[in-house]
């Protein structure tokens, strides 16, 4: 197997020059995208679309930085904020209506532990995979391998190191769960604050929108 070959089949590889070139590629369209006209938010989106392939409603603030972009799966209505890195060795696979917060980081990409396999150039990539409906707070971190799943908010600066269930809250470093997501929680916005009748009334429209999809 080539290095290329090796890398897709998550086995540690070499990032000799084959692999290089493909890094060169996506970084002509990162160089794009952060440098485009941050209030043309029309462009900022094509280059998005261009970068990451198949999207629908995908939009990034600049700026952003990733390895190859191909690698990048994310459903509708994927946002992502101000510095976000996703290091896409091997695939990172986003679900339906995700958002991200400043500075998250998500990294698939790592060396091994003892200096001598480390220093022999080998490294790895293992693939992170997040659900449906989740939010990621500023500033968090996601290593290899963890799978996060669907309705689910981690907290900022939280460091995820294992995988996080469904309708969930959770937060730390290492990333734990706090509570359980409830119905209780549809009327608050944020922690005893509760939706004002205007917003509770468009939200309730919307909730009840979405139910007529099903």
């Amino acid at each position: 197997m080539n290095h290329i070959e090796r890398r897709d089949a998550q086995l540690p590889y070499i990032s000799d020059e084959s692999v290089m070139n493909e890094q060169r590629e996506c970084r002509k369209i990162i160089q794009r995208l952060n440098t485009a006209d941050r209030s043309d938010f029309e462009e900022i989106g094509k280059i998005v679309k261009e970068l990451l392939g198949k999207s629908e409603g995908a939009f990034i603030n600049p700026p952003f930085y990733c390895d190859y972009g191909k690698h990048i799966e994310v459903g509708k209505n994927f946002f992502a904020n101000y510095n976000c890195t996703i290091i896409d060795v091997a695939k990172v696979v986003i679900g339906d209506n995700c958002q991200m917060a400043p500075n998250v980081s998500i990294y698939t990409a790592g060396h091994p532990v003892h200096p001598v396999a480390r220093n022999s150039a080998y490294e790895y990539g293992i693939e992170v995979t997040i659900g449906d409906n989740v939010w990621i707070g500023g500033n968090t971190v996601i290593l290899p391998g963890v799978h996060i799943g669907s309705n689910t908010v981690i907290g900022a600066g939280s460091v995820v190191t294992h995988d996080i269930p469904d309708w969930v809250v959770a937060a730390g470093n290492p990333c734990k769960v706090i509570r359980k997501i409830t119905e209780e929680d549809f009327g608050y916005y944020y922690k005893d604050r509760k939706f004002d009748e205007q917003a509770m009334q468009e939200i309730e429209a919307y909730a009840r929108k979405l139910k007529g999809q099903e």
